[in-house]
């Protein structure tokens, strides 16, 4: 299993914490067998949630200039027309997919083109489900602009456990449809914004695989 790069020091802090733990429970419980094998089985499953979390998974992005692929694995919890007022300031197609904590939680390039917007939020962190999420919890905010001089927005979302997004684009870059360009560390979000024409091929409560689902088709 490939390891993501964000998750070296949680891991090795994790590792630490539960040999001190284990160690405790064996100095201080010498005669309690049965205590000292529940504490070695729930590191062990302790151990393997932490890093579960953290793989990189293998994924195959069939490239295509019309798509946009999911930018991340999770359920479609939002489908819904909305006036977005930080950048367009005027009405898109909003798809939002909710990422739980047992799922990847690398985020994929949802198209190919030039950053033509970026900037981090510092927020708050209410549950990533929560209405005001999108616009007060710690986020960041990139767009897109096709080669068809289109432009789509994707938000980074923490959530209630999220206390760190990571980001590996900036304005002015061409980025790859399909390529990491983020983590978001545990429970978060990602909204994408969309031209009112184009044509959502998802649906509330389907499951996309991020860097391979088509989720929409611009026009």
């Amino acid at each position: 299993m490939t390891l993501h790069k964000e998750g070296t020091a949680t891991i090795i802090v994790t590792a630490i914490f539960l040999a001190i733990v284990n160690g405790a429970i064996a100095y201080f419980f010498p005669d309690n067998e049965i205590l000292r094998k529940i504490f070695v089985v729930l590191s062990v499953l302790f151990a393997f949630i932490i890093l579960q979390f953290f793989r990189v998974p293998k994924r195959t992005t069939v490239k295509n200039p019309k798509h946009i692929i999911a930018p991340a694995d999770g359920k479609v919890v939002v489908i819904e027309e909305v006036v977005e007022t930080e950048y367009f300031n005027g009405p898109r197609r909003q798809v939002s997919i909710f990422m739980s904590p047992i799922n990847v939680h690398v985020n994929f390039n949802p198209l190919s083109g030039i950053v033509s917007f970026f900037k981090y939020h510092p927020g708050k962190f209410l549950v990533a489900w929560h209405p005001k999420a999108s616009t007060e919890n710690e986020r960041t905010t990139t767009v897109v602009r096709h080669q068809n001089g289109q432009e789509v927005m994707f938000r980074q979302i923490a959530g209630a456990l999220a206390r760190r997004i990571c980001w590996y684009i900036k304005e002015g870059q061409q980025v790859e449809q399909g390529e990491q360009f983020g983590f978001i560390k545990f429970g978060s979000r990602v909204d994408i914004f969309l031209p009112l024409d184009a044509k959502i091929l998802v649906n509330l409560e389907d499951k996309p695989v991020g860097g391979e689902t088509v989720i929409a088709e611009l026009a």
